[in-house]
This record gives structure tokens, C-alpha cells and sequence, in this order.
């Protein structure tokens, strides 16, 4: 799905973002509004008002990537709040995409890795 695999962070815009914004659109909103580095190696995610589109801004070492994905039905269960971004995890992250909510209180907790002796 996405090229970065293992970013550090990813950082959702809470509450719609205009996403006729390209590229260095929403550059400057991660720069300026959310006071974030966007060359940084993570994961930029944005939604519309109507919770149909998300668009994710990645930096790879010489250029930007830009993610877009529209639904043909349904909406993205996207988070609403007072804070310009919130920090989720690359699980979470599918979990939005996929159509879910953030809060999973069934799913499997992560395991870390461990070496076996």
C-alpha cells in the first residue's frame, strides 16, 4: 500500500482538511498549522468534510509521495477533536482506511519482538 513501510509516525489531521490542497499545500499546512517537519519519515494523513477522500503526503528522500484514495460508498470513521493532529500507528491507520474505528477494543494487542534462545 504505501511505499514508507515502518514510518516513524504517522499524524492524522483531525477534522476535515480542503483536499483540493496539493502537494505543497499540504506541506505547509503540516509545516505551519500542525508545527511538524514534513521531510520528516513519516506519514501526513488528511480527509474531507464528507469523510469520502483521504489523500496521505509521505517524503522519500528526493520527492514527495502523494496518496489518494475515494470511496464509492460508504465513509472513513475519521477522528473529531479540539487538536490539530493525533498519532496513531500504522495498524490504526489500516483500521481507518478499511473503514473502521480507531478503537478496536477486541483486536490483538501487538507483540513485540523477541529472540528466542
Amino acid at each position: 500500500m504505501l511505499k514508507n513501510k515502518g514510518a516513524a509516525q504517522v499524524y492524522l489531521a483531525v477534522g476535515p482538511t480542503d483536499l483540493r490542497k496539493s502537494i505543497d499545500g499540504l506541506a505547509v499546512l503540516v509545516q505551519q498549522q500542525f508545527k511538524l517537519d514534513p521531510f520528516s519519515p513519516s506519514l501526513f494523513v488528511f480527509c474531507n468534510r464528507k469523510k469520502d477522500k483521504i489523500k496521505i503526503l509521505e517524503w522519500d528522500l528526493d520527492g514527495f509521495w502523494l496518496y489518494y484514495k475515494r470511496l464509492e460508498k460508504g465513509k472513513f470513521q475519521w477522528p473529531q477533536g479540539n487538536k490539530n493532529t493525533l498519532e496513531v500507528n500504522e495498524r490504526e491507520l489500516r483500521w481507518l482506511i478499511d473503514g473502521l474505528s480507531l478503537l478496536q477494543n477486541d483486536a490483538h494487542q501487538e507483540v513485540e519482538e523477541r529472540t528466542i534462545i
